[in-house]
């Protein structure tokens, strides 16, 4: 797991939004997962949550969305110094989306370190696929998190959608 991120007011900001969109996935009967693009001034670009449950397609991450959302309205110099804020650690589709496009930096409230511990306890089995650190998918990339405090509350909500609300 990574060292206490150093991180700004406007980024916890993010970050808290991120929390709040996870929380409205989960009210809609979706995983836990929101996410929130930012310019590098900080400005918000766009934001997701996760729509898997609801429209039926196991690729509905909001974190692929944006990626998505990015190659089709931005300079790819814009893109590189962007920030993706999410309330968990990339999978290794987002991942690669996020690499592929050239996103920048990556700060998250959660990791899939710590998801995996907190589904286990839950009783839930793996995912498909291997959760990896984001690192291992896209070297290069600046990679922050998790946040202690937020990801707790990312436990939360994963206890919450498995158990129904």
């Amino acid at each position: 797991m990574n060292e206490t991120p150093k991180l700004s007011d406007a980024d916890m900001r993010h970050l808290h939004r991120c929390v709040e969109l996870a929380t409205e996935a989960v009210e809609a009967g979706d995983f836990p997962f929101g996410s929130v693009l930012a310019s590098n001034d900080g400005t918000v670009l766009a934001e997701e949550r996760n729509r898997e449950v609801t429209m039926a397609d196991d690729t509905r991450h909001p974190e692929f969305e944006l990626a998505r959302w990015a190659a089709e309205n931005m300079t790819s110099e814009a893109r590189a110094a962007a920030t993706v804020f999410t309330s968990g650690e990339h999978c290794p589709m987002c991942a690669a989306a996020h690499g592929w496009v050239g996103l920048g930096r990556i700060v998250y409230a959660s990791s899939s370190e710590q998801m995996v511990t907190w589904l286990a306890e839950l009783g839930v089995s793996g995912a498909p696929v291997r959760p990896l650190p984001i690192t291992e998918i896209v070297p290069s990339l600046v990679v922050e998190g998790p946040v202690p405090g937020l990801a707790e509350q990312v436990r939360d909500l994963h206890r919450r959608f498995r158990k129904g609300l």
